[in-house]
């Protein structure tokens, strides 16, 4: 019993830390009414509508299946790591970061077996490691592209259009620096690229599942938009999914869910004791980029989000903030550590290699991101 409650533990630190967090909280602010109004009911149904639709998705195998058609004409190194980092950066936009790394990382140590061992040498931990920047800082430009800007963007009250506008500029900063980087990572490997695939091996899913998914996919779109109330969303999404295929709720990612719950009864405690409150107010107030991006650092940005914005009113400096948060340590966004855990089960080996590459790559694009955003 002892060793599964650790195990849990580790798999699910952030979510244990959330509700003893929330437990603490109850000390000092016993259970009432009022705690159901510390939920963000709307947020969760969203995610879990999108959780759904995502690994329905993945599972038919579409994605794999586009990266294919996209990698059948390649010749050169450059063409290979630019597609296979590229895809999870305007990926990510739509299907989530982590759901973009989930799917093309192993794909990428797919593709670089194909090619010969010497390619797999010199590409794999740039590669990888750019795929992780890019799927989280791709993810930043919409709502739905991460859990943190979908949970911001319905608080902050944003327009759709004014939360891309807002994100834009640090978006196409990235992509540049991005593609900037891949193009002199590829010339590490000058041997051919040749990858050849099997016809008809990537597309698993029925066309009308998909139609279906994409169906549901468009229906959240217009709930983010607030087109679409979220109840009928939630509703339709659930009774499709069991129709479609039942074992979808088995994928959905419950522990976020929980996170997110446990984040917002902590928060709407502290709100609720004064001292408390203006403390964080004091620290936070006119330094939300900053504190958004330091505190994402040490708790990742989900929770950052989840924490810091019951005490600030300028939400967009902190949807800034915490988006390029995730850049910098290996927790700073909970979605590399699908890239490390993912590389460390392949290329155990390569662990050491793969930590420091990484950790001075994100380092490098945080300080070049996020100095010039604090004095904008």
């Amino acid at each position: 019993m002892k060793e599964k409650l650790l195990h849990f533990f580790k798999q699910e630190t952030v979510l244990c830390a959330a509700f003893v967090l929330a437990a603490v909280s109850m000390l000092f602010v016993p259970p009432d009414k009022a705690y159901l109004g510390y939920i963000d009911f709307r947020t969760l149904a969203i995610l879990f509508c999108l959780m759904g639709v995502m690994a329905g998705l993945q599972k038919s195998g579409v994605f794999q299946y586009v990266a294919q058609a996209l990698l059948c004409r390649v010749s050169k190194a450059w063409q290979l790591v630019l597609i296979l980092v590229l895809l999870c950066f305007f990926s990510s936009m739509l299907v989530t970061n982590d759901v973009a790394l989930i799917t093309f990382v192993p794909f990428t140590l797919i593709v670089l077996n194909m090619i010969g061992p010497e390619a797999k040498r010199q590409l794999v931990i740039p590669v990888v490691v750019l795929q992780t920047i890019a799927a989280n800082l791709g993810s930043m430009l919409t709502p739905i592209g991460n859990p943190q800007n979908l949970y911001l963007y319905g608080k902050s009250g944003l327009s759709l259009g004014a939360f891309l506008r807002l994100m834009l500029p640090y978006t196409l900063a990235a992509l540049l620096l991005i593609c900037a980087w891949s193009l002199v990572s590829s010339r590490a490997y000058h041997g051919p690229v040749q990858v050849a695939f099997a016809e008809g091996t990537a597309l698993t899913g029925n066309r009308a599942g998909l139609a279906v998914y994409a169906v549901l996919f468009v229906l959240a779109l217009l709930t983010v938009a607030r087109v679409v109330p979220c109840g009928v969303t939630l509703t339709v999404t659930a009774a499709a999914l069991l129709v479609v295929d039942r074992s979808i709720f088995r994928r959905i990612d419950y522990s976020l869910l929980l996170t997110f719950v446990g984040f917002f009864l902590f928060i709407g405690n502290l709100g609720r004791l004064p001292a408390f409150s203006q403390m964080l107010q004091r620290l936070v107030s006119g330094h939300e980029i900053l504190a958004g991006a330091v505190v994402s650092q040490v708790i990742s940005n989900v929770p950052a989000a989840l924490l810091l914005s019951g005490f600030t009113e300028d939400l967009p400096a902190l949807i800034i903030g915490v988006n390029l948060g995730g850049l910098g340590t290996l927790i700073a966004s909970m979605a590399s550590l699908i890239s490390y855990k993912l590389i460390a089960r392949e290329e155990g080996r390569l662990k050491g290699a793969y930590f420091r590459y990484f950790t001075v790559a994100n380092v490098c694009f945080l300080v070049i991101l996020l100095v010039p955003a604090m004095f904008v």
